[in-house]
Parts: structure tokens; sequence; C-alpha cells
């Protein structure tokens, strides 16, 4: 039987068992790199869900996997916006195009209708209308420069002071190399360059241990303040002779932070910053802001997908969307 009759007489049984595929994990990565293992069961899970109302949308609306359409797509994000299915926002939108153009280039059908619905989901403002995306402007980023954690108490004094160290170093880190939440409380020691480069950036090999299974193999550049500030907290952290490789550890045993903790401290800065009116102050608005300033600065797609660790070019849209807002 053709795989795409498969998906076509039961796409939620077809999509249960690529899910769980290298292959699944293979399509949305870095050309060449093709060794990780499938996702984890609690992220399949996910997926499942997600794809699992696609199903049934198409179940109701008489629809096969294999011949959908751009419109057909744009139609379920429409029927998203019922009462039944209130979660269906813009940036979940997104998600499910980006999961469907998935699907559909595992059976290789092109042209890929996902993609057609991801353009014209943009042009017409059903994802980029997203207000839950924020990006910092010029004025917000300085801001949050000039209040970051202090560092007047001088190094290995006290059991507060370092950790403030730790967490200027960690939040500056993710504003200006772009590093998600769960890379940065899983970034290694022996990830980090042991000095910078002529220019006085600092490079970053960012790989998937001790991180989330949707991290994948790249290279982070921090600027030069950036650098500076990092390699001053592993000097310091090497002083206080904390065990383990985590490079912002929770404790002086070496525990990981929890995400929850790391929250709180990017908030606090925001607060300190007067910036009240920020909808949203955690680690995934600093990430934005690195994205949407690359964009400004008019670096290519190209880098900016490899800065980010992202899978695919098009993952980029969102941001390069909200940088042409911002001009």
């Amino acid at each position: 039987m053709p795989l795409s009759t498969q998906w076509d007489a039961h796409p939620l049984d077809a999509f249960k068992q690529f899910v769980k595929s290298t292959d699944f994990v293979r399509i949305s990565k870095h050309a060449g790199a093709n060794d990780r293992p499938p996702i984890s069961d609690a992220s399949a899970s996910v997926y499942v869900y997600m794809f699992g109302k696609f199903a049934l949308w198409m179940n109701d609306q008489h629809k096969v996997f294999s011949r959908i359409t751009a419109r057909d797509l744009l139609q379920f994000l429409d029927y998203g916006d019922a009462p039944e299915s209130k979660d269906l926002n813009s940036k979940i939108a997104y998600r499910y195009l980006r999961l469907i153009e998935r699907c559909l280039t595992h059976l290789e059908i092109s042209p890929n209708a996902a993609q057609s619905a991801i353009f014209d989901a943009f042009k017409t403002g059903k994802v980029a209308s997203d207000g839950r995306t924020i990006a910092l402007d010029d004025i917000q980023i300085a801001a949050f420069l000039a209040h970051l954690p202090p560092i007047d108490v001088p190094p290995g004094r006290g059991y507060a002071s370092w950790k403030r160290r730790r967490d200027r170093a960690m939040q500056i880190v993710m504003l200006l190399g772009g590093l998600r939440v769960a890379e940065t409380i899983g970034l290694l020691v022996e990830e980090v360059a042991k000095q910078s480069r002529i220019d006085g950036a600092l490079e970053i090999h960012i790989t998937p241990v001790a991180k989330h299974d949707t991290s994948y193999d790249h290279t982070a550049v921090l600027p030069p303040i950036a650098a500076r500030e990092l390699l001053n907290w592993l000097a310091e952290r090497r002083m206080l002779d904390i065990p383990g490789t985590l490079v912002f550890p929770a404790d002086r045993q070496g525990a990981r932070l929890n995400k929850a903790t790391v929250y709180r401290q990017v908030k606090a800065t925001f607060q300190r910053a007067g910036m009240a009116d920020v909808s949203r102050t955690g680690g995934r608005t600093l990430r934005n802001t690195f994205a949407v300033q690359e964009f400004q600065k008019g670096t290519p797609v190209a880098e900016v997908t490899e800065s980010l660790g992202l899978a695919l070019e098009r993952s980029t849209q969102l941001y390069q969307e909200l940088s042409r807002r911002a001009q």
C-alpha cells in the first residue's frame, strides 16, 4: 500500500508512526545532521494531540491528507477561531502549519500546501498579528542591559553575590546570543570557547547534551560585551570550585537551574528597568529580540538560522516579519 494511501485512510495512526521515527527528526534538521534519535515520548504526545485535532477536522470536512490544499489549511485555521477551538491562536496556528508541512515533506508531496499556507498566513496577518510574540526595541534593550543584576560585590564573598553575577551573565547571553532558556541552563563549560576571537566575540558551540530534545548542534556568537561577561563569570565559577560542567549552576554543588528560576530573574530585570508595559517578560522575549536585531542589521537568513539553532530557514519567517514591522 502506498504511503500516501495509509495517510489518507488512517491519518492519525500514520502520524503516530511517523512522529516516533528518525525521519520525523531528520526532516526538521540541518542538512547532514541525521544521527539524532527519535523525539521523546512527552514531545511526541504533544504532536499527536495537535495532529489529532487536524485529523478530526479532515474527517468532518471529508478531506484526505494527500490532497489537502493551502486553502483547506487556512480554512482549518479559521475553524480554530470557533468557540470549541479557542486554543488555536495565531502562534499555535503557525505550529500547526509547520507540523503539516513536515508531514507533506515526508510524503514527498509537491507543491507543499502547508508552505503556501504559511506564506498566505503571514501575508494576511493571521500569524504575524500574534501579539504574544514580543521583541524589545533599541531603547528597551538599553534599559534592560542597564538594569541587569549588579556586580558591585567582590567575587566569592557571600552566597547572593555570585548568583547575581551568574544571573547577569546568563541574561546577557540570552539577549545577545539568542539562546533558548533550555539551552542556557543546559550550557556546558566545554561548549564555550576558551578565549575570544580577534574581534572580541566569543563562540559557543551548542550541542543537544543536557538540553531540550529540540536543540540542534549550532554555533552562537556573543558580541564583545557579552563575551567579557561570560568569561568573567566562568573565571569566578572556577574560583568557586563548583563541580560539574554546567555553565550556570543552581548552587555551589553544581545542580541544574530550574526554568522557573530563570523566568523570575529575567522578570526582575524587566521590573528594575521599569518595563511594566512589556506583556511577556521571559527568556523567549530575549531570544525574539536577538533574532529581530540580527535581521535589522542585515544579517543573512542562513546566518540567523544557524545562530538560533533552527532546523530550517523558513523557521525565521516570524522574526523577519517582526523586524519589518519594527522598522
